[in-house]
């Protein structure tokens, strides 16, 4: 294929940016606490992750496990604190009790992020209904990425959903980009790759030692290698 796939790395610190940055990665997802799948990391992380690399960062905006707004306007001041340390690019993503896109706590902290490009993130895996949460978020502005994998259990079972979310690009709320995380592998690449998806985000797959030790340089290169064969 002639476009270059977008290759996003999870960074807990600096070191494993530099390390995601030298193996080939285009882009960091920066988190705390893997422990809760992900959590919003403090501003001082941001600051040194941003001085170490030169590489787009997007800084996840979730206050707790799972996928509940919480409070929203503690979490409008955590992204103001990040907007004024210089984030301009973010992840995010909110359900209500019973599935349902939680749109007036998205509206709140898009508006906060006045603009900025940001990611709608695996809450969609979790989501009643994908197709009704795309066409409500299709119009708000930055919006330009999903981070999916298909299903809540990982691309294994989503494979046939992203297949079939790829061959609607273009159609109304599938206009975003489609970045395929979440137990992807090496051998999910060329399938996902021939149906023409060209962005994919992993997290554990760049960590052999596992999420207590660091990203691996080398472990990043492969995917670099993989990604620019196909």
């Amino acid at each position: 294929m002639s476009t270059r796939a977008v290759l996003e790395v999870i960074a807990l610190d600096a070191e494993d940016a530099v390390a995601a940055q030298a193996g080939g990665a285009d882009r960091l997802e920066l988190v705390t606490d893997m422990a809760a799948d992900g959590l919003t990391p403090p501003p001082r992380t941001f600051t040194a992750i941003r001085a170490a690399v030169d590489i787009d960062l997007r800084v996840m905006l979730r206050p707790a496990d799972g996928f509940a707004a919480g409070d929203v306007d503690r979490l409008l001041g955590v992204a103001a604190e990040l907007r004024a340390a210089g984030a301009d690019q973010f992840v995010l993503g909110f359900l209500g009790a019973h599935g349902d896109v939680d749109l007036a706590a998205v509206e709140r902290v898009v508006a906060e992020l006045a603009g900025c490009l940001w990611t709608f993130h695996r809450a969609i895996d979790r989501a009643a209904d994908r197709d009704a949460l795309r066409k409500q978020l299709a119009d708000l502005p930055g919006l330009d990425t999903y981070l999916t994998a298909g299903a809540a259990t990982g691309v294994d079972e989503g494979l046939p959903t992203l297949l079939a979310e790829a061959r609607r690009r273009g159609e109304p709320g599938y206009g975003q980009t489609l970045l395929v995380g979440g137990g992807l592998r090496l051998d999910h690449v060329p399938g996902l790759r021939a149906a023409g998806i060209d962005a994919f985000h992993i997290g554990g797959a760049a960590r052999p030692g596992g999420w207590d030790g660091p990203v691996s340089a080398s472990a990043v290169r492969e995917w670099r290698r993989v990604l620019d064969e196909e």
